[in-house]
């Protein structure tokens, strides 16, 4: 029996076997907790494969997804699109606008249907702020599908952020409600955790647009940046309220943590505009100069 070849099998499986099981997996951790079977045998089977899961998965990720990364990569750059998509960091930004303004879309439709269901205004006006997010994120979408002149740019990053301010209100009305609320509503394992994944997410997909998209110096693809940075904080803060509800019952302990939290959130939200405002004024004003000159 050839037992390099299969423990070599066993830890560099096919890239399909490794998404099921990982998807496999998630599911039935998730139904192991929700369903109270951890103290089961059947919890350490899953366990078991999980682990295993997340092994191959680390090991993929790390060895075998950089080298088909770039074989993908190269086939792609051959092609007009291809090429113009590795090339072109506006075209790039404004390809990934579409998927992640349907899944902001999504997680509002998400947060109205739960907020119906639990009768939670904290919810229904996540969802509220959400779609007003979206708006604006369309709103930026239809910008970059033109071609501008560096002014009007700036004057559509200037227009992103008195936007941001004016949604900024909605959110300190909802922070406001939820810290006078008396009986907040308690929701499902299951909310708690589709509202964690999509934290997660939006997090991760910030910080990578960070670093993806510092060395470009475009007032576009700036504010596409600023806006998912916001519905990254907005969806801490959520997860937050909803974590805090869920497993604490100190009714003044929740109401510091979204004081303190709600004001930091809403500060830097502030803030951000407000340096988009200023920065984008004083662009459009010299390039007025330089144009009258």
């Amino acid at each position: 029996m050839d037992w390099k070849r299969i423990g070599k099998q066993l830890l560099f499986p096919p890239g399909w076997l490794i998404a099921l099981l990982s998807v496999c997996s998630a599911l039935a951790l998730a139904c192991v907790f929700l369903k109270g079977w951890d103290k089961s045998p059947l919890a350490g089977v899953v366990y078991g494969i999980a682990f295993y899961a997340l092994v191959v998965g680390c090991i993929f990720v790390a060895a075998v997804l950089p080298r088909r990364y770039r074989a993908v990569k190269g086939k792609i750059g051959r092609t007009p699109l291809g090429h113009r998509y590795l090339t072109d960091a506006v075209f790039k930004a404004r390809v990934w606008l579409y998927p992640a303004l349907m899944i902001n879309l999504g997680y509002s439709a998400f947060n109205l249907v739960s907020g119906v269901r639990y009768s939670s205004p904290w919810l229904g006006g996540v969802a509220v702020y959400y779609i007003l997010l979206s708006v604006i994120r369309f709103l930026l979408l239809r910008s970059m599908g033109r071609e501008q002149r560096v002014i009007r740019q700036y004057k559509r990053y200037r227009l992103t952020a008195v936007l941001m301010l004016l949604v900024n209100l909605t959110l300190s009305g909802m922070i406001f409600q939820m810290i006078l609320c008396q009986q907040p509503s308690v929701y499902s394992d299951t909310y708690v955790i589709a509202s964690a994944a999509y934290t997660f997410y939006t997090l991760t997909v910030s910080i990578v647009d960070v670093v993806r998209y510092r060395r470009y110096q475009n007032s576009l693809l700036s504010a596409a940046k600023v806006i998912r940075l916001t519905a990254a904080l907005v969806s801490m803060l959520s997860l937050e309220a909803t974590m805090i509800v869920q497993f604490g019952d100190d009714t003044v302990f929740r109401r510091l943590m979204l004081i303190w939290t709600g004001a930091g959130v809403c500060a830097a939200i502030v803030s951000m505009s407000v340096y988009m405002i200023v920065r984008s004024t004083r662009a459009i004003k010299r390039l007025q100069g330089d144009f009258t000159s």
